[in-house]
């Protein structure tokens, strides 16, 4: 055994397995491409609360798999353990929006695809992903839903206010009806004429009518 041997590793002799030039660029190119993945999900953000937390994750995760990939195809044994390692990760956040899947699977694919190699195929997939979205979650809905919530006492007082908002507005549908000893309680979805609400006080001063409350809401509903 010679004294080079005594210093001799493969550990040592994994780091020239990736060039410098290699990691420098994928991970700025991981870095930038994370950052617009992050302005694109801040100007299409739809939802009740906005969190800069999740933001910073999209960066930090295209990054995180690009790195990864490039230890992958450096070393197919890295590769098998790595398999092995992520398999018993298991995530426990739930995703409250459905959209924000779309940015995971952005962020992860595009940190798969830069560590590849394929940097063309990375720039203008997320341009153009980035354009789409931009496009058709900004896009205004002119017959945007409401639910209006009613209460009133008798059943005839209940025809009088449908009979009322079939003449004046879009597509009034009750989509749910409650029936109690207070009396009976409406919640009719509906679309706005030239986005007028003068209605809802029409409806309030009805006979029999104890309120009458107007909700937005995404479409969505559960009965």
């Amino acid at each position: 055994m010679t004294f080079n041997d005594i210093f001799k590793s493969s550990f040592l002799e994994n780091i020239t397995a990736v060039s410098i030039l290699d990691i420098v660029l994928s991970m700025v190119l991981a870095f930038g491409i994370g950052c617009f993945i992050f302005l694109v999900y801040k100007a299409t953000f739809r939802g009740v609360m906005y969190s800069s937390a999740f933001g910073v994750t999209l960066i930090t995760l295209t990054m995180i798999s690009t790195f990864v990939i490039l230890a992958v195809t450096s070393n197919v044994v890295l590769s098998l353990g790595m398999v092995g390692a992520l398999s018993i990760v298991r995530f426990r956040t739930a995703i409250k929006e459905p959209l924000d899947i779309t940015f995971l699977f952005w962020s992860i694919a595009s940190g798969i695809v830069l560590a590849a190699g394929m940097i063309p195929l990375a720039v203008f997939g997320s341009l153009l992903i980035g354009l789409t979205l931009v496009l058709f979650v900004n896009k205004k809905v002119n017959d945007t839903p409401y639910i209006l919530v009613v209460r009133c006492g008798t059943e005839q007082q209940e025809q009088t206010v449908t009979e009322y908002l079939n003449r004046e507005l879009k597509k009034p549908v009750i989509k749910n009806k409650t029936v109690s000893a207070d009396g009976i309680e409406l919640n009719i979805e509906l679309r706005l004429k030239e986005n007028s609400t003068a209605f809802v006080n029409q409806v309030a001063g009805m006979e029999g009518v104890s309120h009458a409350v107007l909700v937005s809401y995404n479409g969505q509903y559960m009965g």
